[in-house]
């Protein structure tokens, strides 16, 4: 269960659009994590996080409290040290850390869909019991290994590749543009195996021969330490095999859950902008009169908000069928194209209605613009999403 966090008086003045009653449609234990884990990041996040982009500083250093909170796999069962909560519950942990920044809620995405997921999903029970509660906790950090520099939205056409040698593997290859790489404890490889199959190795930091050095330069996810992972014939256990899945529909599978929080998330820094530009155009005054009250700032927040709306409802829809096992990677796939793109949308008009203000650091919107460049491509593109959405309607393959 989420930590309950009463709100200590942090200021950071918010209030999350809800123009269809969308909170109706919400249980009572998914508003006590939305009020506990808002606060939370009230406290301990939001007051620094302009300057932290600024720095390109990641806080490392709350990790620890990210665990506490459940904020690492929060629906992955309780036997495994996991908060145990429904698909609901994880969009909405999601939407409220992305509200506070991209790059955050990468880090805690990361460990949770795309590294603990895996682990619970295709891996051995003694990989379950010896990792998943460490990671839960956030006493161990991981990371996914998946994109390679010159194969990104074709995963299939990977060069990463391990070799059985009787007690071990041979892994060798590298993978690019990895959130958490440079701190990770542990890594969930992809890499091809003699016979050219699909499958994930669990990486430990210290192993011979694995590095991973830091991206430096980003002026998008700033927030967050970006790295590669470099393999130079790394001895890998064979008890680090994941058994329980080959082929491709094993890093797939993972990425459906990734993007399933991704459209959560997305709708947070949507909310966070038109709230920002909101409350800028009640007290921005010109030609004696505040600019909210001019048609075309109207429109703009009229517009933003019609798009928030629709996303609250496409994520609510979305989190229902995945409680009851019938959401399809196609669907996932539609709304985290849609959430994103109407998001980077909603940060481009918002920064408008601030003017030369909306450039600064004292104000969210150009730090949320250049993480949501991003959130754009990464897990897969906004052009590759749409042939996902294509192919499911034709039944015709735009990728061959």
């Amino acid at each position: 269960m989420i930590k309950e966090q009463k709100n200590q008086g942090v200021a950071h003045a918010y209030e999350a659009p809800d123009y269809y009653g969308v909170d109706d449609l919400l249980t009572d234990e998914h508003k006590v994590i939305r009020s506990s884990v808002r606060n939370w990041l009230n406290l301990h996040i939001s007051p620094y996080i302009n300057e932290w982009a600024q720095n390109n500083h990641c806080p490392k250093d709350l990790v620890g409290g990210m665990g506490e909170m459940g904020l690492f796999g929060p629906s992955l069962p309780e036997k495994y040290g996991c908060p145990g909560l429904d698909e609901i519950a994880y969009g909405v942990i999601m939407q409220e850390i992305e509200r506070v920044d991209s790059g955050i809620r990468s880090m805690c995405s990361v460990q949770g869909s795309l590294v603990m997921y895996p682990i619970y999903k295709y891996g051995s029970e003694e990989q379950k019991h010896k990792y998943l509660p460490k990671l839960a906790s956030g006493e161990m950090m991981g990371c996914f290994g998946l994109t390679e520099p010159d194969h990104g939205s074709n995963p299939g056409g990977m060069t990463t590749h391990f070799k059985d040698m009787g007690d071990h593997y041979l892994l060798n290859g590298a993978k690019t543009w990895i959130s958490n790489s440079p701190f990770a404890d542990i890594a969930v490889v992809w890499g091809k195996n003699d016979n050219g199959r699909i499958q994930a190795l669990i990486v430990e930091r210290g192993m011979e021969g694995f590095t991973t050095p830091k991206i430096e330069n980003k002026w998008s996810l700033r927030a967050s330490d970006t790295g590669e992972l470099v393999f130079d014939n790394v001895r890998v256990p064979k008890e680090n095999l994941l058994p329980g899945v080959e082929g491709l529909r094993g890093p797939l599978g993972c990425l459906d859950k990734a993007r399933y929080g991704i459209a959560w998330g997305a709708t947070g820094a949507a909310m966070d902008c038109y709230y920002t530009a909101l409350k800028y155009s009640l007290e921005r005054e010109q030609f004696g009169k505040p600019i909210g009250g001019f048609q075309l700032q109207q429109k703009k927040l009229a517009e933003m908000l019609t798009e928030i709306t629709k996303m609250q409802l496409l994520n609510w829809r979305l989190g229902a069928l995945l409680n009851e096992g019938k959401a399809t990677t196609a669907q996932i796939s539609m709304a985290k194209r849609n959430n994103v793109d109407s998001a980077l949308k909603i940060a481009r008009e918002a920064r408008q209605i601030l003017g030369g203000m909306g450039i600064t650091g004292d104000y969210p919107i150009m730090r949320h613009m250049m993480n949501l460049e991003s959130v754009v491509t990464y897990e897969g593109t906004h052009d590759i999403h749409l042939l996902i959405t294509g192919y499911d309607i034709t039944k015709l393959s735009a990728f061959r």
